[in-house]
């Protein structure tokens, strides 16, 4: 038998809806509904309240960074994860995605500039590839690409998509390492893949900071253009420095990178040292920002 119960409905709405357009008015004080299946609810009230997500980036990289996204997850501290196909943790993280019960949170995490190619296409172009690995950090991806450069991005990031689909993952959304997705002569050929396999979510680039660059012509031609291929965005993508002591904005997507540092402490990595990742203890938004937590399977 359903159950229901009450919700105040807050005074203002996500931008572009109206609770008047719903038949419904901002004084109402409650509004009863049945106790729908989680989803639904989750649908439900993230309609009327402000949607934050919050993604792990390189979920499969290594175990330690691996083992932090899963300890985020469990003290609800992230939303969602990205994986990394060319991670040297691949087949041990996916194992424990399952295990830990967030294997349905999982999207891509796209990369040219670190781990381990997968095809021997992208393994003979230099300008990606050193000694059988990623060139990390590349800084190439500014340059255009030589039709056959082009051809063994495309295989590689292809190769990638489907690693992850084979090992049964249903990728939620898309993004990638060291931004790649955004980068000019690559944006295309990371939009067609992501189309080609039905992942029609994918990250926006920064749109909110208080750094300096942040936000620029070059980066706003992009959010405009990937939303005009069809893709479902957030309105906002920032990570935790860009954001500051700033209001966070509503349906907007935070990017952490949760590792351990030298004293086993939860953080959001920003750097190493000494070999140790180091950071701010990674923050729980939801109690000390009041933020309300969503995903991306919900957008």
């Amino acid at each position: 038998m359903l159950e229901s119960y009450s919700v105040s409905l807050p005074k203002k709405s996500r931008q572009g809806d109206s609770l008047t357009s719903k038949n419904l008015t901002a004084q109402s004080a409650h509004l009863n509904y049945a106790v729908l299946p989680i989803d639904d609810q989750i649908d439900f009230l993230g309609w009327l309240m402000d949607r934050i997500i919050i993604n792990g980036d390189d979920y499969g990289l290594n175990e330690h960074c691996s083992k932090a996204i899963a300890l985020a997850f469990a003290e609800g501290l992230i939303t969602d994860t990205t994986m990394m196909a060319t991670g040297e943790y691949f087949d041990e993280a996916l194992i424990l995605a399952r295990e830990q019960g967030f294997a349905d949170k999982i999207g891509i995490h796209l990369s040219l500039t670190e781990g381990l190619p997968l095809t021997e296409d992208i393994k003979s172009c230099s300008a990606f590839v050193e000694n059988g690995r990623f060139r990390h950090g590349n800084n190439r991806l500014d340059l255009p690409l030589s039709a056959d450069e082009e051809a063994a991005v495309y295989g590689e990031l292809t190769a990638q998509v489907e690693k992850l689909l084979r090992a049964g993952v249903e990728i939620t959304h898309a993004d990638s390492h060291h931004y790649i997705h955004t980068a000019v002569y690559l944006a295309s050929v990371a939009a067609r893949v992501c189309r080609e396999h039905g992942i029609l979510k994918i990250r926006l680039t920064k749109n909110i900071a208080v750094q300096k660059g942040a936000s620029t012509p070059v980066k706003e031609n992009f959010n405009y253009w990937i939303r005009s291929q069809g893709f479902r965005t957030t309105d906002y993508f920032g990570s935790l420095r860009d954001i500051g002591s700033s209001e966070i904005p509503d349906n907007c997507e935070i990017l952490v990178h949760p590792d351990f540092d030298k004293n086993g402490v939860l953080i959001d990595r920003t750097g190493m040292q000494d070999g140790f990742p180091t950071g701010k203890k990674l923050p729980d938004l939801q109690r000390e920002r009041n933020a309300e937590l969503t995903g991306y399977k919900y957008l």
